[in-house]
């Protein structure tokens, strides 16, 4: 082997086989797998136990692991499906935006914070987690319901808002203030590319699906799948958005055609492998020592102002629909994870967010998504008597050997 490439495979071992442990346990407890892959990485890292230090190669890893969490969440949800509640996701998003920085951006500011530094936290509570929240609405078998359609919309346009957000944070916090000329090009791109992916991407899917009977390569649907999926995820890190976006496009244009190509389980396989390193990596970065009083008390003030604010900033576009709609998307829009990790460690790498502010958000997106899923269970139970309507794709993928996103 070349020299390093057996460390790096007896690392990957090590980090895989752990966090499959911690994720077990988590399920037994009836919490997120997910959780207990990032306290894998919080106890084994190098700020803890020291026992597992993630090197570079492992950190590519961890970003490809998130593209096929986003990409298998895609597959989950079809384009009509978005379209139909499209303007009620757009609402809730937005407002998932506005309170949650506003409410931030002022706590920092109090409790004495610098203006950047509170600029960067607040961003990072903007942000839904659509992989976390994917994964909590799969398995409470409710992907096929109305709110869950609203949430998943919502959360798609609440990261490319926060991107948005972010390269206008950034702008500002390096010096540079905001380029307006970029910022709108940039949200011109982000716009026509989510309105091509939609509308125009399953009809190029749909031409090019007889073709594929004539390839005489192995699983030819499913290398034309992993193809896009690489291909959009690069388009959109590309023209500014993050490449996690790109990767639930990229879901979304192939989610009508997966069913018939069993795409579900064979991406599920790849994703149980790639993500644990991206869960991981999540927890390694945090630093336990940060956790003394006062930055235990503001993580724990900042994380129930990021409930608060996305039950009530996220709910009320859809009160209308009745309390128990409001309550259920308010809450599953809670969970953080990826974009809101993305935008505080933009900061702490650029030298504006402090590794205690770093811990606070690590903190804020632990508690979210520990949170959101028995809140999620009971008001469901509620309704439906403790039954859930399952997605079809989601059984199809159960029953072909996966268990959904």
């Amino acid at each position: 082997m070349p020299s390093g490439a057996d460390t790096l495979l007896l690392e990957l071992f090590a980090i895989f086989v752990w966090a499959k442990i911690f994720g077990e346990l988590f399920e037994r407890l009836s919490l997120p797998a997910v959780l207990g892959e990032i306290l894998a990485g919080i106890i084994l890292g190098p700020h803890a136990a020291r026992l597992i230090a993630p090197t570079a190669n492992v950190y590519a890893f961890a970003e490809i692991g998130a593209i096929f969490v986003l990409f298998t969440a895609g597959l989950e949800t079809r384009p009509q499906d978005l379209l139909r509640v499209g303007r009620q996701s757009l609402r809730v998003a937005l407002a998932g935006v506005v309170v949650p920085f506003v409410l931030g951006f002022f706590y920092m500011r109090l409790r004495g914070g610098a203006t950047h530094e509170a600029v960067f936290v607040a961003a990072a509570m903007v942000a839904t987690s659509v992989a976390i929240t994917a994964r909590v609405l799969a398995d409470l078998h409710v992907l096929n319901a109305r709110f869950a359609r609203i949430i998943m919309g919502a959360a798609v346009f609440d990261d490319i808002l926060g991107m948005i957000l972010l390269a206008v944070v950034s702008g500002i916090a390096s010096g540079g203030g905001i380029r307006w000329l970029h910022l709108g090009v940039t949200f011109a791109e982000a716009v026509g590319f989510a309105l091509f992916m939609i509308f125009i991407g399953p009809r190029i899917v749909r031409r090019v699906r007889p073709g594929l009977r004539h390839i005489s390569l192995q699983n030819a649907p499913l290398v034309l799948s992993l193809a896009i999926c690489l291909l959009l995820s690069w388009a959109a890190a590309r023209i500014g958005m993050a490449a996690i976006i790109g990767a639930f496009f990229a879901g979304l244009v192939l989610a009508d055609y997966a069913p018939e190509w069993r795409l579900q389980p064979r991406i599920h396989a790849i994703n149980e492998f790639l993500a644990p390193f991206f869960f991981f990596t999540i927890g390694a970065r945090l630093d336990v020592h940060l956790f003394s009083g006062d930055v235990l008390l503001d993580a724990f003030i900042i994380s129930l102002l990021a409930v608060v604010s996305k039950v009530v900033g996220c709910g009320l576009p859809v009160l209308r629909e009745g309390r128990p709609t409001a309550l259920r998307v308010g809450i599953g829009m809670m969970p953080r994870g990826e974009v809101a990790l993305i935008v505080a460690l933009v900061g702490l790498q650029m030298n504006m967010v402090s590794q205690s502010a770093y811990a606070i958000v690590i903190f804020m997106t632990g508690f979210t998504t520990i949170m959101a899923p028995p809140l999620l269970r009971v008001l469901i139970r509620d309704q439906s008597g403790g039954k859930g309507t399952a997605a079809p794709a989601l059984v199809a993928a159960r029953e072909g050997g996966g268990d959904g996103a």
